[in-house]
């Protein structure tokens, strides 16, 4: 899901309390010990170590979009900023399980995801910076289940760090789940010797969560002062799904809450994940040629084209609000977008040059 949080607050404020954070983190790479915030102590269990694996905090600034209801204040926070190959949000998540992994020691790491997963990518690379196998279970098309999966996009990154990865149907996927790949892959290594510790799929789980998204923003927003509405987009099945996913998490941290009254999630599925329509490809290179940011084609970019047209439709909704966009990265998406982005990005033509300019003393001769 995408997330973003309407508030009344000053943004000056939230930025100062982002970059206090700074100088609580330890060096990169290095293992830390968790201090959780004061509105936290009632949940549990809660992490004691985490690994420096993020640039972070990653920067707040306005959002410059173009024709927003009156007053309307748009900012946006740059988790696609938190670092090169583990850039997104995911990498938040990930310090955490991580630094499990290691401490339960864990010599490979495995997970699952869709073929072009921004998890899948950053849990490769986290796991290669601190010196652990990485295994990849990748749902992908039945025409495709036995083929080469290529370099495209997130593949690029993953097969470059050296992740061992194997293609699961769509089709099967759909009739065993995330779970039973999993299980069936630890099973296998574990017969190999080796030590696997399992991420779940999209890194959220109790633990992840304390460095999650939705579920970590929703339940951070009510237990401190900001008391800010958390709204997330569901890009993958019903929202339904998501309160009672959320609520699991939020259980797992005996939070004692109710997933209905700390969030709203709206489906912004359109024609199912990882699938984008024209107008949200259109939506998404206009924003960027708008502001100069470039949102991804599976999250922030389905987000944002929801937004902006609740925004249209309903303006009285948005009016004299402050928003805060949550941008989970994912750029290298767009590069399995190409062929539809062809005909909705222009601006290009032939340099020309007088045939004068290309010669010298008037006899022909080009520089």
């Amino acid at each position: 899901m995408e997330v973003k949080i309407q508030s009344g607050r000053e943004e000056q404020t939230s930025s100062s309390k982002m970059n206090g954070l700074l100088e609580s983190r330890g060096t990169f790479l290095s293992l830390c010990q968790y201090t959780p915030p004061s509105w936290a102590a009632q949940l549990g269990p809660i992490p004691s170590h985490y690994y420096a694996l993020g640039h972070l905090p990653t920067p707040i600034h306005r959002w410059n979009l173009p024709d927003l209801p009156t007053n309307t204040e748009v900012w946006i926070k740059r988790e696609d900023l938190s670092g090169m190959q583990l850039s997104g949000n995911k990498v938040r998540k990930l310090e955490f399980l991580m630094a499990d992994a290691k401490a339960k020691g864990a010599d490979c790491i495995i997970t699952i995801g869709g073929i072009q997963s921004n998890h899948c990518r950053a849990t490769a690379v986290a796991a290669r910076y601190l010196n652990l196998d990485c295994y990849l279970i990748l749902r992908t098309t039945r025409a495709e289940v036995d083929e080469n999966p290529g370099l495209i996009g997130n593949l690029l990154v993953e097969r470059m760090v050296g992740a061992n990865i194997e293609l699961i149907s769509m089709e099967e996927h759909a009739q065993i789940g995330s779970v039973t790949p999993c299980t069936l892959l630890k099973e296998r290594l574990e017969k190999d010797g080796r030590k696997p510790y399992v991420i779940p799929v999209g890194g959220s789980n109790s633990l992840g969560t304390c460095g999650g998204t939705t579920a970590g923003l929703s339940l951070g927003s009510h237990l401190s002062s900001l008391k800010a509405k958390v709204h997330a987009f569901s890009v993958c099945d019903d929202p339904d799904n998501f309160y009672d996913y959320t609520q699991g998490l939020l259980n797992g941290l005996h939070a004692g809450l109710n997933s209905h009254d700390l969030i709203s999630i709206v489906n912004a599925e359109g024609i199912g994940y990882a699938m984008s329509k024209v107008e949200e490809l259109k939506c998404v290179c206009q924003i960027a040629e708008a502001t100069g940011v470039v949102l991804d084609p599976v999250y922030s970019g389905k987000a944002a084209f929801q937004m902006l047209r609740d925004m249209v439709e309903n303006p009285s909704k948005w009016e004299g609000r402050k928003v805060l966009f949550i941008h989970s990265g994912g750029l290298l998406g767009m590069y399995d977008k190409m062929q539809q982005l062809q005909p909705l990005i222009g601006k290009w033509q032939r340099f020309k040059v007088d045939d004068s300019v290309l010669q010298v003393d008037g006899v022909g001769k080009m520089f």
